[in-house]
Parts: structure tokens; C-alpha cells; sequence
């Protein structure tokens, strides 16, 4: 016996790219460049490694569920000065997380009421955990379409009265991914307003908020809250991560923060899950919560990776940089999964079909016919990457008809 929603879970998309590739054989002369996954590699602060280090005594204690104060009071901190906020109470409106995979997952299991007919209201394409969590929370995912029409942020106006009337949570991914699409004031404030009209809660995953582009900071959920006198945050929470931000993915730190009566009912539940983040952990994020200098140098070097990259490739198809994240979205010029096959197979570059980010919906499924780049790889990577992919298309077979 099982659980039954368990087999409405599919593959995840790293899963379906390793059978879309297995028996193909690349080039062995050439290195292998992985662009596929959007795990960051460029160097940790120094300072947060040696905190590990040297509170490495610290792993024999139990952590608490809460966090320790200085670690919430850190990240109040760097809320208020972020995000232009007045106050946030580091004992209510804060809980640190295992990361926002953790949060994002377990957030509703812990506030969704099981009863026929509840959805989760989610962008299509999506991080893959939203439509997880919602399924095991016995709910069914809604798919709002993100397509060039919309400038790749989710059609929320599309979405039915019945839906929004049976809604219980709404997932944002602002900036987007795959596409790096940024919600702005007015738009957020739309959806805060639809939340209130038909009492549903807001999860806002803003992981990448760091990693913008030009030179506007995305807003987050909190601060247009804020904007409109509702400093309660009420049915809004916001997660964020030191996994993009400081290149601290195996960290596993992250946290939520907004409505304080649905963070007493997330962390009563956190209680009995276990999860809570090990102490020495929870120092080096307060170091790191607290220190701003290493994100502006990992926020200039993707910068540069763009740069140098989006005019290369540029050459051979359409190129849309994001307003933030790592990550290039790009239309191809003939299926996502055969584009895929025959990059890996002819140039040894792994990138990620877009449908495997999406879901088939009546108006189609927006992540066909694109891919997902991920521009983790050191910058010389990333423009050999360039250069092959634009060697790969322009020599195609396909090309040429």
C-alpha cells in the first residue's frame, strides 16, 4: 500500500533528460558543458565556509524548529533594508527553512483543507515542486500559461471564476523560472486583491530576486504589502534562499516570512516534519544574511555571462535576456527535445528541453519548442557553449531547408 496521490507524480525533468540521452553518444573531443541544471558554481563566501568550520562542535546540539534568534533577526534585517520594509518581527513573521524546496512543498501540506474540488493556481512553466506539493496535499494544479504573449509572466486573468472560487494557494515564481519574468508593483498588488476577494493564500518563491540584470531590484510580495499599509502580510509569504543569492546550494538555507497566524500553523507542522536547519548552519547564515558584498560580485558576473553570451547566440536565433536569474529561455527552431538530443549528441552540451518544465494545458503547452539554459559554468564555458550552439544551428540540416 501507498499513498494514491503518489501516482500522479511524473519524472522529474532531469529524469526525462537523462532518457532523452541515454545511447547518445557524444563527441569525446569535446569537454562536456552542462548548462542544464541551475545549480550555481561559482565560489562560496569564504567567510560562511569557515563558519562551518569552526562551529563544527555545534552539530552535536538539536536545533530548534524556530531557529535561533540571531539568525531570524539577521534575516529581518536584510528584509527591511532589501525590500524597504518598516518592520518585520523576527519571532512571528520569520521561520527559517531547509532551503525553499523544503518550504515551498511542505507549506501545503500544512495549510491546504483537504476537500473535492481544491486546486493550486501555479505559472506554466513551473518549478516542478509547486505541482508536487499540490498533489500530495490531495489538491489538483491549475496551470496558468507564461508565454512571449504575456511577456512571459503567467496569464492570471485567464484563469476561470470557478477556479479562483475553489483556489486555497496561488504559486508566484517572481523572477520567473524558467523565463526571468518580473511580477511588478501593480500587477502583485492585482493578485493580493484577487487573494482577499476569494480568501486564498499567496506563496511567492523569490529565489533568484538577487540575480537581476539591469539595475531595478524586483519587488517582492512583502513590499508591496507594505506599499498598501498592510503590514500584517495577511495571506502573503515570501521565500527566499542563499542558494542563488550566495551560491550556497548545498547549504540548504533558506526561509519564509509574511502572515504570522499562517506561519504558527506552518511551524507546528514543521515541528512534527523534522526538517529544522543544523546549527552550525544557521551561524553561517546569519553571516551571510548579513553581508551584501558577495552578492553584488556574483550579481556582476552572471551579468557578464550574458553579456558576452546573449550577442553570440544571438546570431542564430532570438534572444530574450531576463529581467533577472541565470537563466536564458529560447524559442528553438524545431522541437525542444530533438534540439536537445542533437546538441548533446553533435556538441557534448547539455541544456533542458522546456516542455519538460511545462505542462499540456487547452491553449497548448508554452514550454514546447524552447530551451532552458542555465549559465552556471564559469564565463570561458559559457561562451564555448556560445560558439557551439551557434555552430550546431547554423549547420543543421534543418537549417538549410
Amino acid at each position: 500500500m501507498s499513498n494514491p496521490y503518489l501516482n500522479k507524480l511524473q519524472p522529474y525533468p532531469f529524469e526525462k533528460l537523462r532518457r532523452l540521452l541515454n545511447g547518445v553518444t557524444p563527441p569525446k573531443d569535446m569537454e562536456h558543458i552542462s548548462l542544464s541544471i541551475g545549480e550555481p558554481k561559482h565560489a562560496a563566501p569564504a567567510f560562511a565556509l569557515q563558519s562551518l568550520h569552526d562551529n563544527e562542535d555545534k552539530y552535536g546540539q538539536y536545533p530548534a524548529s524556530k531557529g535561533i534568534p540571531e539568525l531570524r533577526q539577521a534575516i529581518a534585517e536584510w528584509l527591511k533594508k532589501r525590500f524597504s520594509l518598516d518592520a518585520v518581527d523576527p519571532e512571528t513573521q520569520i521561520i527559517p527553512l531547509q532551503g525553499t524546496r523544503e518550504g515551498l512543498f511542505a507549506i501545503a501540506q500544512a495549510l491546504i483543507e483537504p476537500k473535492p474540488g481544491t486546486t493550486v493556481v501555479m505559472p506554466n512553466p513551473f518549478y516542478q515542486i509547486y505541482e508536487g506539493a499540490a498533489l500530495l496535499a490531495g489538491a489538483e494544479p491549475y496551470f496558468a500559461n507564461a508565454t512571449r504573449s504575456t511577456n512571459y509572466l503567467a496569464d492570471y486573468a485567464s484563469v476561470p471564476e470557478h477556479v479562483w472560487q475553489n483556489c486555497q494557494l496561488l504559486y508566484l515564481c517572481t523572477p520567473g523560472n524558467p523565463s526571468g519574468a518580473v511580477i511588478d508593483t501593480d500587477q502583485m498588488w492585482q493578485l493580493i486583491e484577487l487573494a482577499d476577494r476569494y480568501n486564498f493564500t499567496i506563496i511567492s518563491d523569490e529565489c533568484y530576486s538577487e540575480l537581476y540584470v539591469g539595475d531595478t531590484p524586483p519587488v517582492s510580495i512583502l513590499e508591496v504589502c507594505q506599499r498598501h499599509g498592510r503590514t500584517d502580510y495577511s495571506r502573503c509569504l515570501a521565500f527566499h534562499s542563499l542558494s542563488k543569492r550566495s551560491n550556497l546550494a548545498g547549504l540548504r538555507s533558506g526561509f519564509v516570512a509574511g502572515d504570522a497566524q499562517l506561519l504558527e500553523q506552518f511551524l507546528l507542522y514543521r515541528t512534527y516534519h523534522g526538517c529544522a536547519l543544523p546549527v552550525p548552519s544557521q551561524i553561517a547564515s546569519t553571516l551571510t544574511w548579513s553581508d551584501e558584498t558577495h552578492v553584488a560580485e556574483n550579481r556582476n558576473a552572471y551579468r557578464l555571462k550574458f553579456a558576452a553570451v546573449a550577442p553570440i547566440l544571438a546570431e542564430v536565433m532570438p534572444v530574450r535576456v531576463p529581467e533577472a536569474s541565470f537563466f536564458l529561455w529560447l524559442e528553438t527552431p524545431i522541437n525542444d527535445e530533438q534540439f536537445c538530443r542533437e546538441l548533446f549528441e553533435q556538441q557534448h552540451i547539455t541544456v533542458l528541453p522546456g516542455s519538460y518544465l511545462a505542462r499540456d494545458t487547452a491553449r497548448g503547452n508554452p514550454g514546447t519548442n524552447h530551451v532552458r539554459i542555465a549559465l552556471v559554468a564559469e564565463l570561458d564555458q559559457c561562451v564555448a557553449a556560445a560558439h557551439r550552439i551557434v555552430n550546431f544551428v547554423a549547420n543543421a540540416p534543418w537549417k538549410k531547408k
